[in-house]
């Protein structure tokens, strides 16, 4: 570790809360993922990549720079790694889901605020964050008021971020609107790396991520198996090691996997057979909060979808590859960025019919709504989801969470009496 602490120190990280957050890490994974019993083997790869979250990878960030490239942090879905890639550059995700940093996060923003919101602007602003410190460009959204004023405050007193204006309807004009957004992220990415964006390069990054979304649309099917041959924890895992993984070697590493759980469906390897299958819909889950996926799966039920952000959000459609101009491209690109079903559009029928079509589609005998504190967005579209689900003969159970441990007996209890009532 003398290696990266030098790279650390090299980044400005203030190494004493650093290490705060790196210790928490080991105990709690062991406990959530290492414990389990005939896990695949393959998971070791991305067991590897956590144990080395600001390691290796951070390294290989510097090696990247040190070459001329550029690095992006992003906090949503919405931007387009494609055009981060055909500028030579590399996307990684910057949502946090740990507490570390919220006194200083508070000391500006609202106690009463989403905690992926805070902990963001925490890790920032601790300087715990080697990822935020290796970036030559912060891309936000305005997918919530509570996001866009944070980017406002973080511009003006920590840094500079460059925000993506996300229409708020889907209607023709919103499609223009958000078209011209994506041009303009071109035009600041050719600004940031100094290269032309060619039609050659952004061909290669769109079949590149397209890539990545198929190897994950190829994992997440073979959970659609009974018995599902991952716990959904590790599937959770993979899905947010995407964010900001080297992204062939990622590619490979979960097309290796999926070529073992194929394996083990022969066998009839994997959860339990009569445990009952259970989706997750709501608010993002990002490292490290693993709390309700372990508490719903020690319950006894079987985790088999994410229907949020980081889950099928994230992969579930492909850009169209056959553009044969960059304005063809960056159309496509709009064209498939614009159908994730954000809760932050109006209306949003879109969304709603998505997770009935997932829970018949993985034939889950429960949903479980996770809402993240003062996420008014997903909070309020609930009751649209619960009425949806309902008139299928699905159960769904609401649980407001936060990033602290203080909740999780209370949870545990209440997701204990749901997975024994759909059992």
């Amino acid at each position: 570790m003398a290696d990266y602490c030098k790279m650390w120190e090299s980044l400005g990280i203030n190494l004493e809360a650093h290490d705060q957050l790196l210790n928490a890490i080991p105990p709690i994974y062991q406990q959530i993922f290492l414990d389990q019993i005939n896990r695949p083997q393959a998971m070791s790869y991305f067991d590897m990549v956590v144990m080395e979250i600001h390691g290796l990878r951070i390294q290989e960030l510097q090696e990247h720079k040190a070459k001329g490239g550029a690095v992006v942090g992003s906090f949503c879905v919405y931007v387009p790694e494609e055009i981060v890639l055909a500028a030579g550059g590399l996307n990684v995700g910057l949502c946090a889901g740990a507490e570390i940093g919220f006194d200083e996060a508070e000391k500006i923003l609202p106690r009463n605020l989403c905690p992926l919101i805070k902990s963001a602007f925490g890790f920032k602003m601790s300087r715990v964050c080697p990822y935020f410190e290796s970036c030559d460009l912060i891309v936000g959204e305005n997918t919530c008021d509570g996001k866009k004023k944070a980017w406002e405050i973080m511009t003006e007193d920590v840094v500079p971020v460059y925000t993506m204006d996300i229409p708020q309807v889907k209607s023709e004009k919103g499609k223009e609107l958000w078209l011209d957004e994506v041009k303009k992220f071109k035009e600041k990415m050719e600004e940031v790396s100094g290269k032309k964006i060619e039609v050659d390069e952004l061909a290669k990054a769109i079949k590149l991520v397209n890539d990545k979304r198929r190897a994950l649309q190829r994992l997440s099917n073979l959970r659609k198996n009974k018995p599902s041959p991952i716990s959904g924890r590790d599937a959770l895992l993979i899905e947010e090691i995407a964010f900001y993984d080297d992204n062939p070697r990622f590619i490979e590493k979960v097309n290796v996997l999926c070529d073992e759980l194929e394996e083990r469906i022969e066998k009839g390897e994997g959860s339990k057979k009569d445990a009952p299958r259970v989706m997750i819909s709501g608010c993002p889950m990002v490292i490290p909060n693993w709390k309700l996926p372990f508490i719903i799966e020690s319950s006894g039920a079987s985790l088999v979808c994410e229907e949020s952000c980081t889950g099928q959000r994230y992969f579930e459609d492909l850009v169209a590859e056959d553009g044969g101009s960059v304005g063809a491209q960056l159309e496509a690109i709009a064209d498939r960025y614009l159908k994730i079903d954000c809760s932050c559009f109006t209306p949003n029928q879109e969304r709603i019919d998505n997770i009935v079509k997932l829970a018949k589609e993985f034939e889950v005998d429960g949903v479980i709504y996770n809402v993240l504190q003062f996420c008014d967005p997903y909070a309020v579209e609930y009751r649209r989801v619960e009425k949806a689900l309902e008139k299928e003969g699905i159960s769904v159970l609401r649980i407001e969470t936060d990033y602290g441990q203080e909740d999780s007996g209370q949870i545990k209890t209440r997701v204990e009496a749901f997975v024994e009532m759909i059992s």
